[in-house]
């Protein structure tokens, strides 16, 4: 899971609850300094077991680009509410729920961390692209996740009774999964953020965010991450620009695999040193200038074709 370094809000940026046809998402909005937007708004969807809180160290500084910032828990996700309708946690479900933000903030630029990133990339192609100036896949792959990340959450779904089929049929009772969910935190990740020097009030922050979770998305997007299709061609053909970006010692989807998947994509790729799976956490200067960067680029008007010229003898 992504451990933010800090809690507290930066100026400029307010917690707030973002409205839409599909129900109200928990939100951080971040303004600039001078209350004046002229560049293209921005949405952060975090990853797996992240929230909102992931972004935090970047949001004031992506702000100072002259652009309205928004980072959300989605669906089920910390303090936005879940949903006891199965299908709400579909990555087609969850795509729709980005768009729908989208809509209702204006945000036109998309970033998609781990997790979140294959849940962006629904989105993008849900709309085919339009609406969009630019997306970006943070720390995410072009398929279903393996190596160490996938035994641990093929292990988490086993200490829950659970297989880790999409189609394995139901999750238990609520209550049932939310103390497995409990033992979990108490037994493996806790003391795991302890062993990391992770300070106590973020450790309990941890624990909070943890458990508030919805049980059952929690299932359902684990079996999503488990199972998800490669989709890079059908990305790959949307005019979009696209940027790749993640550390160079990423931990769930290896930097080869995103390195390869930005070349299909004929995407911006950058690899950030010393950096893990958590860019925006582990290295936020250099996050948000290449987000900046990138974002301004995008909305650059293209240059005019040089005019035709005609030589005469």
């Amino acid at each position: 899971m992504s451990t933010p370094t800090a809690l507290e809000l930066p100026a400029g940026v307010r917690r707030t609850t973002i409205r839409t046809a599909r129900g109200a998402f928990a939100a951080l909005e971040a303004i600039p300094a001078s209350g004046v937007c002229e560049r293209e708004a921005a949405l952060l969807v975090p990853g797996y077991t992240g929230s909102k809180e992931d972004f935090i160290a970047i949001l004031d500084l992506l702000a100072d680009g002259s652009r309205q910032v928004f980072a959300i828990d989605m669906r089920g996700q910390f303090e936005t509410a879940g949903t006891q309708d199965a299908g709400g946690y579909a990555a087609s479900a969850l795509g729709a729920d980005i768009l729908a933000i989208m809509h209702e903030t204006g945000a036109m630029h998309l970033v998609g961390h781990s997790y979140g990133g294959l849940i962006g990339r629904e989105a993008a192609l849900a709309e085919g692209g339009a609406g969009f100036a630019s997306f970006t896949l943070m720390s995410s792959g072009p398929a279903a996740l393996t190596g160490p990340r996938a035994r641990e959450l093929r292990a988490m779904l086993a200490a829950l009774g659970l297989a880790d089929e999409p189609g394995a049929g139901p999750p238990p009772e609520p209550a049932d999964l939310q103390a497995g969910i409990a033992d979990i935190w108490r037994v493996h990740l806790e003391p795991q953020a302890v062993a990391a020097a992770v300070p106590a009030p973020i450790v309990a922050f941890l624990a909070r965010r943890m458990l508030a979770n919805d049980p059952s998305g929690l299932v359902l997007m684990a079996r999503h991450m488990l199972a998800a299709p490669d989709r890079t061609a059908e990305l790959a053909q949307l005019d979009l620009p696209i940027l790749v970006i993640y550390g160079e010692d990423d931990n769930a989807w290896s930097p080869a695999a995103q390195e390869k998947m930005a070349q299909r994509l004929g995407a911006r790729r950058l690899c950030i040193p010393a950096a893990v799976h958590s860019p925006a956490v582990e290295a936020p200067a250099t996050t948000a200038s290449a987000l900046t960067q990138f974002w301004d680029a995008a909305e650059a008007p293209p240059l005019p074709r040089p005019a035709a010229v005609t030589q005469t003898a």
